[in-house]
């Protein structure tokens, strides 16, 4: 549903550039945005694990993505009762090049198609252990996001689902992220519990 393409990854990069967000060359200024708080740390609650082996200064990503990780996975969690787990956020200029090296499918560290992991905005969601249904729900939630200019997922060779948020996401109507999901529609059953109560 969601395939990558060179020109996709052409248009992430010039969104990208239009918000005017620069690539993170290297630790150093990696901390400096850390100790800014232009990058913002992402903790593990019962809805979000984050994988082991990812160090703690790289669990930082842009603010508003950090926003779509609260939404996205308490509203999975809400509805499947297990958490998501995020493989990969932040990276380096550095810490790309390296990987490339080991990694065919990894993103160029420079150039149109470069990594957005380098601004800060995107995250690798595992997609190990989902079962059809999970990832189906994951979809429908996503695509209306997608069709909004707000996210950008793309399905990787690799079993993880790459998101790109955009910052306009900060700035989506009042209320949850239900408003923009239908995966979220409310069923039969909820309205009625909730007939006479007050509307969102």
């Amino acid at each position: 549903m969601f395939p990558g393409s060179h020109d996709l990854l052409v248009q992430q990069n010039q969104e990208l550039n239009r918000q005017q967000l620069p690539r993170i060359f290297d630790d150093t200024e990696l901390m400096r945005l850390e100790l800014a708080q232009d990058l913002v740390p992402v903790s593990e609650t019962d809805a979000l694990k984050i994988a082991a082996d990812l160090q703690d200064n790289r669990r930082y990503c842009r603010p508003w993505t950090r926003d779509f990780l609260e939404d996205f996975s308490q509203a999975f969690y809400t509805q499947f009762h297990t958490p998501i787990q995020v493989n990969s956020l932040v990276r380096t200029v550095e810490q790309q090049h390296r990987l490339r090296r080991h990694n065919r499918f990894a993103a160029p560290e420079w150039g149109d198609t470069a990594s957005t992991h380098l601004t800060g905005v995107t995250f690798d969601l595992s997609r190990r252990g989902l079962t059809s249904e999970q990832y189906a729900w994951m979809q429908t939630y996503l695509l209306p996001l997608k069709e909004s200019g707000l996210v950008d997922p793309i399905e990787e060779r690799q079993p993880v689902l790459h998101v790109v948020v955009f910052e306009k996401y900060s700035s989506r109507a009042d209320g949850t992220i239900q408003s923009w999901s239908e995966a979220n529609e409310p069923t039969d059953m909820s309205l009625q519990s909730t007939a006479g109560g007050s509307q969102p």
